[in-house]
């Protein structure tokens, strides 16, 4: 059974991004793990792990969380350095974050960078990893044809190359994102759930729940996937406090963080 079986496998699974709680993290990284574990949360997405998988191993040994899944940038970065790191630290998949929201203006752009992922998955498959694409708003927002960029990548990627499909910047770049989700089906296998007024300022975001997102509807259209809870900046007070409310909204939904 492969890594991406075993995703595929899992249901209604709650996690937290590493990033949402970054300031913390360049405090203490033993000390936030202690307190989302604290929260209830099992597993986390790991971030900017490539250069310190030892640091995070321990890490995660000391406080028993899990990080099936991370970020690494596979534009910028030697492949055999990132997938080394993941294998040290038990991840099963590594995301790329972002690539240049510029370089989407161009309407080929999109297909050169699904066959530099799909390159990736060849390398990756030799070391018993999955890799996978993370969206913004702009790869909805600039267009191939008729439909969104997105789209025609997603298409254009080998089976092999799952989707984390951030949610809240999909919507903001102008699409329906159930109707997204449904379209996609099983090659989104992580979803980044957050909410806010939809806006592109991080600092506005908000606990689940709270905010313009449909996260109960986005939730039920993809309940195969990890649902991973982000926010990119929170301007309302402890972010370990919206952490926590946003728990409660996935738990309320029927998806669990054990």
């Amino acid at each position: 059974m492969t890594a991406q079986d075993r995703l595929i496998g899992a249901t209604r699974r709650a996690a937290v991004q590493l990033f949402t709680v970054r300031d913390a993290v360049a405090q203490s990284l033993d000390a936030t793990l202690d307190r989302l574990a604290g929260i209830g949360y099992h597993e986390v997405e790991l971030y900017d792990f490539v250069d310190q998988p030892a640091r995070f191993a321990q890490a995660l040994a000391r406080s028993g969380l899990r990080a099936p899944v991370g970020h690494a940038p596979f534009l910028h970065l030697d492949w055999a350095q990132i997938f080394d790191a993941a294998s040290t630290l038990g991840l099963t998949t590594v995301i790329n974050p972002s690539s240049s929201a510029a370089s989407w203006s161009d309407p080929d752009y999109s297909l050169r960078l699904a066959d530099t992922l799909n390159d990736a998955a060849d390398e990756a498959r030799a070391y018993g990893l999955t890799v996978g694409y993370h969206n913004h708003a702009y790869e909805f927002e600039n267009r191939r044809g008729d439909e969104p960029s997105f789209l025609g990548f997603a298409h254009r990627l080998d089976p092999r190359v799952v989707l984390e499909v951030d949610t809240y910047w999909a919507a903001v770049g102008g699409v329906n994102v159930i109707e997204l989700l449904r379209e996609l089906g099983d090659r989104v296998q992580f979803l980044h759930v957050k909410d806010g007024p939809l806006t592109k300022v991080g600092a506005e975001q908000l606990p689940l729940g709270a905010g313009m997102m449909p996260v109960a509807g986005i939730l039920a259209a993809a309940p195969r996937a990890l649902g991973i809870v982000e926010m990119d900046g929170y301007a309302g007070g402890d972010v370990f406090d919206a952490l926590a409310e946003s728990l409660r909204f996935l738990e309320d939904h029927g998806w669990s963080a054990s």
